[in-house]
């Protein structure tokens, strides 16, 4: 990472698994740089005017997924409300040089809402055809304003059924934080949400505080209560679910990604013997 000059989302994010990630060679690359242009108030990205786009950047990560032997590898970014595409020209640009330089490597990516370009920039990323799309909902609607005030919860929504839009072949996903303060019912009515925007996989985990100048913790959820989040999930039809305390986004992401395609492999041949 270091000689290749890419960023990580472990390091920037402060995630607690990097230390079991990094000894088992798994990483997610954070591309545009390491500053963001949102101030989210769960996230510890640094925030401020990032600079310019480095034209190599594609290719060092195509050279790191080589090196690394990345059987999955799992791209995000900061937001760059700055650029007149908001970055979704590199997503293209890495996908595509990965595609060159690793083949069998199957591509996740985690990208930001887009905020006023969504639909060219769905359109856009999608025919470069990633194997995963996630972009975080991040929390429940009504701490929007708090927690997430540069986004909008619905156009997140529409984001990720834009992308089954263009191809129903990639699967999307999304994920929460539990622990702001949200309640039971508005967090099945998040994953009812999102199974009406045909959401396949959905991550949750516990919101911790990077610093004290981040929201604050209101509740540490009990494993038990993450395990009947999880059971609620699958039965409204999540083809996988990731439900525990550590959970993150790109968290075991490559043995997610199979067991969620082998679980629509499964549906596909049990409808075809219903029929």
């Amino acid at each position: 990472m270091r000689e290749l000059k890419l960023n990580t989302v472990c390091e920037e994010a402060a995630c607690p698994n990097i230390g079991e990630c990094w000894k088992n060679k798994h990483a997610t690359v954070m591309i545009l740089g390491d500053t963001c242009t949102r101030a989210c108030a769960f996230c510890n990205v640094k925030t401020g005017m990032p600079g310019p786009i480095d034209p190599d950047e594609p290719e060092h990560v195509a050279e790191a997924a080589a090196k690394l032997g990345f059987e999955h590898i799992v791209v995000t970014s900061v937001d760059r409300d700055d650029l007149a595409d908001g970055g979704a020209g590199q997503f293209v640009r890495v996908i595509e040089a990965l595609r060159r330089t690793t083949p069998r490597t199957t591509i996740e990516i985690l990208t930001p809402d887009f905020r006023g370009r969504m639909e060219a920039a769905v359109e856009a990323i999608v025919a470069a055809g990633p194997d995963v799309y996630n972009h975080n909902l991040e929390t429940v609607p009504r701490f929007y304003p708090m927690i997430r005030p540069g986004a909008r919860y619905y156009a997140s929504l529409r984001l990720l059924e834009t992308v089954k839009r263009h191809n129903p072949a990639i699967f999307t996903k999304s994920g929460i934080m539990l622990g702001l303060g949200e309640q039971r019912l508005e967090v099945h009515q998040v994953m009812d949400d999102m199974r009406c925007a045909d959401i396949d996989f959905l991550t949750m985990g516990q919101y911790l505080r990077p610093t004290p100048k981040h929201a604050e913790v209101a509740e540490y959820v009990t494993p038990q209560a993450f395990d009947a989040y999880g059971a609620v999930a699958r039965a409204k039809g999540f083809l996988q679910v990731a439900s525990s305390p550590l959970t993150r986004s790109s968290y075991h992401a490559g043995d997610d990604f199979r067991e969620m395609r082998m679980a629509r492999d499964a549906k596909i041949a049990s409808q075809v013997q219903s029929d």
